[in-house]
């Protein structure tokens, strides 16, 4: 799933900087997040980026549209594919993940 933001958003912009896809953008009244670019931080942190600094905790995963970690850990790499650190955590298995807290 990829994470949304919900209208508890104070629009205070602290998630924007953390997200290492940038998939987070200044809507008209909160902050969103383009799906086709979140990855929930898989392949990066163990945690969503978004929700560990949000003060609402307004970053939540979206149940309506559900992916699964390997679909994730592809999605980052075909987001950055110059980041052969990345790939190659990916490819070893041994890669931070909120599914495996």
């Amino acid at each position: 799933m990829s994470t949304y933001i919900t209208s508890d958003c104070i629009n205070c912009g602290a998630c924007e900087p953390e997200c290492p896809n940038d998939a987070i953008s200044e809507g008209e009244e909160i902050y969103v997040i383009d799906t086709t670019l979140c990855t929930e931080c898989v392949g990066f942190y163990d945690t969503e980026a978004c929700q560990a600094v949000c003060p609402v905790e307004c970053c939540l995963p979206n149940p309506e549209h559900r992916e699964e970690e390997p679909d994730l850990a592809q999605k980052a790499i075909l987001l950055h594919p110059e980041d052969g650190e990345l790939k190659a955590r990916i490819a070893s298995n041994d890669y931070p993940s909120r599914f495996r807290t």
